[in-house]
């Protein structure tokens, strides 16, 4: 009988190419474009069959632990284990860092599954065939990858050309191929036997490890020593810093899956996006009769073949086709379809300004592993935000040297400790916070505490805060 395959998936990624929406501190895979789940939470029910997946291990860096945390309990999906890489050292450190602590976990002859946190894919009778060849031909020996029918000539995917079938079901790969010109791309479709390089895999560990000491022993012994070293931290494991850093900054195309002489490929025809432009979003998504994939908050008069989404204000798009146009609560962009490719030079000419430099990194609204915050106004010597609080999550016993916090409830129940005091709070009902005052603010109910507060003083900086004591480990 096959074992259970581990799910191992890569959530550590800061990409900008889908801004406005996903920015370096909250990036695409952690963002509700269209319905109800991130991509992440998407990927997290796709590995969730208990007769097929154990739980999943997740790869991801010190920023998204608790968004990674918070939106697995959302789904109420058990993990594994949080793997949080303390510097970035790309996909074969990584990978081999989540292959050891899968050994350890699951037994050395364990078998994991390699998945990104921001595709789209599509989950249909062919997705798990595919699965199941993969396995089959991971249980052979087989360093697999997953293959995707090209749909056209993109220029922004590897292909990998296809060899002979293999006893498995999968494919020997004759050869990967460099992100091509229009033309080479051209040339592959016709030609046919080449797949779009989807990013996927599946190994059984003793030969990856072997063949990580074969070709890439630099990231195996950095990847050894980091995971031999590392520190519990609450529900994460802490990667050692010192250890993990001297691996080499190599992807496990270049590293291994290049090189390697037991490389095989599962063809695979289920749909799938790396949602890695706007144009991609479009083309995913579910389009009315006039080709529009919209969100809420928008209206469309006359308008075809475009994208409309907003997370903040009501959009109205009128007579206008083949556009982009997308709004966060403090930034809209609108351009061509043809050119969402270039959104990443936009994001660069941003971050040169000093003065839309933020609009990059962060949004207004802001997730912590006991809810979040949303910048509301921001004066001179005040600011005020919606602060909410999700049940049964209290903040950190803290202090602040620069401001005083005015707090009004606005939906459900608050604790608030202030010194030696604690109170209850309930709808409609406010507390001063003096400056320099021990403070804590608990949500003891069972829905989401919402308040609005006011801050004044001289700074108001998140750095701010002198925490006492704290629940997720912060310092």
């Amino acid at each position: 009988m096959s074992k259970k395959i581990v799910p191992v998936i890569m959530a550590g990624g800061k990409g900008t190419r889908l801004w406005p929406l996903s920015r370096a501190a909250a990036p695409k895979q952690f963002i509700r474009f269209i319905g109800s789940r991130t991509l992440f939470q998407s990927t997290l029910q796709r590995v969730s069959d208990p007769a097929i997946y154990e739980p999943a291990i997740v790869v991801t860096n010190e920023e998204f632990r608790f968004l990674v945390a918070e939106q697995a309990r959302e789904l109420g999906s058990d993990l594994s284990g949080i793997v949080r890489e303390p510097v970035a050292r790309n996909t074969a450190a990584a990978i081999a860092a989540a292959a050891v602590v899968a050994a350890k976990i699951f037994g050395e002859d364990a078998i994991i599954q390699v998945l990104a946190s921001d595709h789209e894919i599509g989950v249909d009778r062919t997705y798990h065939s595919a699965n199941l060849t993969a396995r089959a031909a991971a249980e052979d020996g087989k360093l697999v990858t997953f293959g995707i029918t090209p749909t056209e000539p993109a220029t922004g995917y590897g292909y990998i050309e296809v060899g002979d079938i293999l006893p498995s079901g999968a494919h020997a790969v004759r050869r990967f191929v460099e992100k091509p010109a229009r033309s080479a791309a051209t040339e592959m479709l016709a030609a046919g036997g080449y797949y779009w390089n989807s990013g996927m895999f599946m190994f059984a560990v003793p030969m990856l490890l072997a063949e990580f000491e074969a070709f890439a022993s630099e990231v195996l012994e950095a990847a050894n020593s980091a995971v031999s070293a590392a520190a519990r931290d609450l529900d994460f494991l802490r990667l050692d810093r010192e250890a993990f850093e001297k691996s080499p900054n190599i992807s496990i195309d270049y590293a291994i899956m290049e090189k390697t002489s037991r490389a095989a490929v599962v063809p695979s025809v289920f749909r799938w996006s790396d949602l890695g432009s706007w144009d991609s979003v479009w083309k995913t998504g579910a389009q009315d009769e006039e080709e529009n994939v919209v969100s809420a908050n928008t209206t469309l008069l006359g308008t075809k073949s475009s994208l409309v989404m907003s997370h903040g204000p009501h959009l109205v798009v009128r007579g206008l086709e083949n556009v982009v146009v997308v709004a966060s609560e403090d930034a809209v962009y609108v351009g061509r379809m043809e050119d969402s490719q270039e959104v990443g030079q936009v994001v660069k000419h941003l971050e040169s300004v000093p003065e839309t430099s933020s609009l990059t990194e962060i949004h207004p609204t802001c997730y912590r592993p006991w809810g979040g915050y949303t910048s509301v106004l921001v004066g001179d010597r005040f600011q005020v935000k919606r602060i909410f609080v999700s049940p049964g999550r209290k903040l950190s016993l803290q202090k602040h040297h620069h401001r005083s916090e005015h707090w009004i409830v606005v939906k459900g129940t608050a604790e608030v400790t202030v010194g030696e005091t604690v109170k209850i709070l309930q709808e409609n009902e406010s507390i001063y916070i003096p400056l320099g005052e021990v403070h804590r603010l608990a949500n003891p109910g069972k829905i989401m505490l919402e308040l609005i507060e006011v801050q004044t003083g001289s700074y108001l900086g998140e750095d701010d805060i002198i925490r006492i004591a704290d629940e997720f480990g912060r310092s």
